[in-house]
């Protein structure tokens, strides 16, 4: 070959027929996973106002307290005792004090003071306690009784409030004409890209929102926030070492499958719920992956492959599908009825484009959407908190 060949490697960009090798191929390193979502799926119902409220009942519970210091004449012979809650009762109820193999008969009520029979049908004595919980194991009528007085159970309820989550896309007409690598159509890759982003946040509010607790509805100025699932949940937050949960080695302690077993029994004794879903971060999924001991893992001779997941876990309280999200607090992990929970769009405004009004050479838009979260019977859920992060 002469040294007057003409080659690509001495043109550069100086000769037009060289073109670029660009891969037709954009590729995105931010995360953009909602699995939470995904799980939940499209409930297939509307909010209709920015107030969404929703029903809820319990039926007349079966236990209460013993809320009495001292007994006369003592623990084992007292038949006055009085209680939190004397309307749970009734004469001709069947109780048994905590755990203890005594059954008492409620023979009458007065406020919260029950008058019963002791050592009922020969069961064995016991002392009452203090805090003691009491459990209604049945009534029995006397035959050819009146009818007993009417008790009702009351339906109350609860809400949330819609949110809007919205950002405007703007594309100039040359950008918009040109050809570009990788790109058809700019307008619609920066829709595309901002939808993604406006998921993100959604599922990141459906764990952590807030709502507001001055102007919960908006106020001129003032932006309408919905409470995302940690914030809904009251009842069955667990924090290791407190409230009678386990320590799991004090405060801080590693995830272990004790932790999650008594709250999911907590939840099992007082709610009509079985969880089927544990979301929780990196380190608690970890920590989830780590119960499958490696001393009871087993491998052929030929296999390649080590396996160290929990996706599935199942004990005697639910089988719990177990999610990775990367929005729940590393030292948190949720465990849920997915049953009892929807994401909602306002009617009409789940997540569209609104085109706006040229003002020059531009092409410009609103990537807009307005959902709540409803999270029904909060006490089917729980939640364990304070857990070591490394």
């Amino acid at each position: 070959m002469s040294d007057n060949a003409k080659v690509t490697y001495l043109a550069g960009s100086d000769i037009p027929e060289v073109m670029e090798d660009v891969s037709d191929l954009v590729s995105i390193i931010s995360p953009l996973e909602t699995p939470l979502l995904a799980h939940l799926g499209d409930s297939g119902r509307f909010a209709t106002s920015t107030i969404h409220e929703w029903l809820e009942e319990s039926l007349i519970p079966n236990t209460d307290t013993i809320n009495q210091a001292s007994f006369t004449p003592n623990a084992q012979d007292a038949t006055g005792i009085t209680v939190n809650t004397g309307q749970r009762f009734k004469p001709g109820d069947q109780v048994r004090p905590g755990n203890a193999p005594e059954v008492l008969l409620v023979t009458a009520v007065a406020g919260n003071v029950l008058t019963v029979v002791r050592r009922y049908g020969g069961t064995p004595a016991s002392n009452l306690a203090n805090g003691q919980k009491l459990t209604i194991l049945g009534n029995a009528a006397v035959e050819g009784a009146d009818a007993p007085p009417v008790r009702l159970s009351t339906r109350f309820r609860q809400y949330n409030y819609t949110q809007i989550f919205t950002t405007t896309v703007e594309v100039s007409g040359t950008l918009q004409a040109v050809r570009k690598h990788g790109v058809a159509d700019e307008l619609d890759y920066q829709k595309q890209e901002r939808l993604r982003e406006l998921l993100r946040d959604l599922e990141n509010c459906v764990i952590n929102g807030t709502a507001s607790q001055t102007s919960p509805q908006g106020a001129p100025g003032a932006r309408r926030t919905m409470n995302g699932i940690i914030r809904s949940i009251s009842a069955n937050q667990f924090v290791p070492g407190q409230g009678g949960f386990p320590s799991g080695g004090g405060a801080g302690a590693d995830l272990n499958e004790t932790l999650i077993n008594t709250a999911l029994r907590g939840v099992w004794e007082n709610a009509s719920s079985r969880i089927d879903t544990i979301v929780c971060g990196g380190m608690q999924k970890r920590r989830i992956n780590q119960f499958i001991a490696s001393n009871s893992r087993h491998y052929n001779p030929a296999d390649r492959r080590v396996s160290d997941l929990v996706s599935i876990y199942e004990s005697d309280f639910g089988v719990c599908r177990v999610l990775l999200s990367r929005w729940v607090p590393a030292d948190t992990i949720l465990l849920l009825d997915s049953s009892r929970i929807a994401l909602l769009p306002l009617a009409g405004r789940a997540f569209h484009f609104k085109p706006l009004a040229a003002t020059g050479d531009a092409h410009a838009g609103q990537l807009i959407g307005e959902y709540t979260l409803e999270m029904r019977c909060q006490a089917a859920h729980a939640l364990i908190r304070g857990l070591s992060v490394s």
